[in-house]
Formats: C-alpha cells, structure tokens, sequence
C-alpha cells in the first residue's frame, strides 16, 4: 500500500507551482516531506511529457540518452537479486526483471508508485514495489547483489551519506551500485537548454540546495548540489570501493530535450555523472 499525500496546487504546465525559488538549507525531514508531496503532484505531468522517452520496459540512464542495454554498466544480471533506487514508474526494474534479475524497486512517491503499479500490470512483468525512503532502507542487511539508481532519489536526498551507507548495507560482499545524478557542472549555469546560455551565474562551490516553496515559505521541493569530489568521498566513507566515474556524451542522432539537456549542449559539457562502485 502507497500512501499519498495531499496534492500541491499545479501551474498550467500541469506540474507544482512554486510561490518562489531559493538557495538555502534545508533539512533532510524537510526535504522528503516536500519531495514526496512533489513528485506526488508532479507525477502526470511529467510522466506525460518523459514518459515515451523512458519506455515502459527499458532502462534509461540519462537524458544523453545513455541505455543499459547498450552501457553494460551492471553486468549481467540474471539470477541476480537487484535493488532499484527511486524508480518512478518503474521501467528499469521492469527491464531488469526481462533480464532475469529478481528485482524490488522503491520509490517516495505514492504519484510514481500508481503509475509503476499500472505498467506492472500492462507488461506482464509484475516487479515489486515498496514506498520507501532512501535514507532508510525497509531491507535486510546483505539480501541484494545488485543496487541501481537512474536518477532516482539520491538528488533529492539530504543525507547523502547515509542514503550511501544504507545501500551499502543492504548489498552482499562484491555487490555492485551504480547510480546516475546531475553532474555537478550544471550548477554553475543557467538551467537552459541553450548553448547561449552557458555562463557561469553562481559559484560551484555553493552547495546550498535549490528549494522551490510555497506562499508561506515552505519548502515544496529540494534538490541537493554536490562537487565532484563530495560524490567520490560520500561513495568511499560509505564503505563502497568507486571502480569508475562515467561522464556520458550526447548519443549521436538524439534529439529529445529534457530541461537543460539537449543535444547543443550537450557537445560541450557534460549533464550527468554515474558513479560505478562495488562492495568490498
């Protein structure tokens, strides 16, 4: 059973509106308060417009247009018993179940569970799926070989390093994580798709999260910024061994935007950083 929370009044674009947009802390209870509520909210909306992009049966990395089946990054999974991180609607667990992977994927999201529920349904493939925080796994310790996250909860998250230590916890000795986030080289820029527009506005080095809040000031969404080198030691101080730090480029004939991805810009910096680790 999901659990969803009251729905944040949406803007004509279907997704939440914000009374106004900050860089400030914010802390970890606040911010999965108002990331659940969010994506809740913002669920339609964005599974309408990213939904084909995402397929119901594929795993998708990134916007770039990087695909497992192509990136090989986890290795041959079947008969592997595999965990994923922040799922949405859940395709890539989907894809993993065909891969023959005994998968569990979970989600903060009541909004992303329902639709995960219904595609579940419309494949055949019937992946279980669990509402769940990423700082706090509802998993026993050592029960997974594989942990995946496609741009799923580890952006949003405020702890990090304790979401890190739990997915370390959870997977068996040589297991394997790989995990797609934003690369800490969008921050300093506009979020524009425009080439024209890479300037540098603020400082990569302000970690202060981007916080869109309500007309009270509440925080309604939180998305957390760390430099390269925050990623590297959050991985290694969770125990984690980092095998790889993989930058992918624009897939050559992709033309799908996503925000501030497109293919222009993506010729000339990078947009996503996955990280590649192991447990020891």
């Amino acid at each position: 059973m999901v659990d969803a929370q009251p729905s944040l009044p949406l803007a004509d674009d279907g997704y939440p509106a914000a009374g106004g947009v900050a860089r400030r802390p914010v802390d970890a209870a606040d911010s999965a308060l108002a990331n659940r509520r969010w994506w809740d909210a913002a669920a339609p909306a964005y599974l309408a417009e990213h939904g084909a992009d995402l397929g119901d049966v594929d795993f998708l990395w990134c916007p770039e247009g990087l695909r497992e089946a192509d990136a090989h990054l986890l290795g041959d999974v079947a008969g592997r018993r595999a965990l994923e991180i922040g799922c949405g609607s859940a395709p890539c667990a989907r894809w993993l179940r065909r891969a023959g992977a005994d998968v569990v994927a979970f989600d903060l999201s009541a909004g992303m569970l329902a639709r995960a529920v219904e595609l579940n349904a419309a494949t055949g493939l019937a992946v279980p799926l669990v509402q769940a925080d990423a700082g706090a796994l509802p998993f026993a310790g050592a029960s997974f070989d594989v942990a995946c996250s496609a741009f799923g909860g580890l952006p949003f998250v405020a702890d990090v390093e304790g979401a890190l230590a739990e997915v370390a916890r959870v997977l068996r000795p040589g297991g394997r994580f790989v995990a797609s986030v934003n690369h800490p080289m969008r921050w300093p820029f506009p979020d524009s798709p425009d080439p024209a527009d890479l300037r540098v506005t603020s400082s990569y080095f302000d970690r202060r999260p981007y916080v869109e809040t309500d007309d009270a000031g509440r925080a309604t969404y939180a998305e957390h910024h760390r430099t390269v080198g925050d990623w590297v030691r959050a991985v290694v101080g969770a125990g984690l061994v980092l095998e790889d730090l993989v930058e992918p480029e624009w897939t050559p004939g992709r033309t799908q935007e996503w925000g501030q991805w497109s293919p222009e810009r993506g010729a000339l910096v990078p947009g996503t950083l996955i990280l590649v680790a192991r447990t020891p």
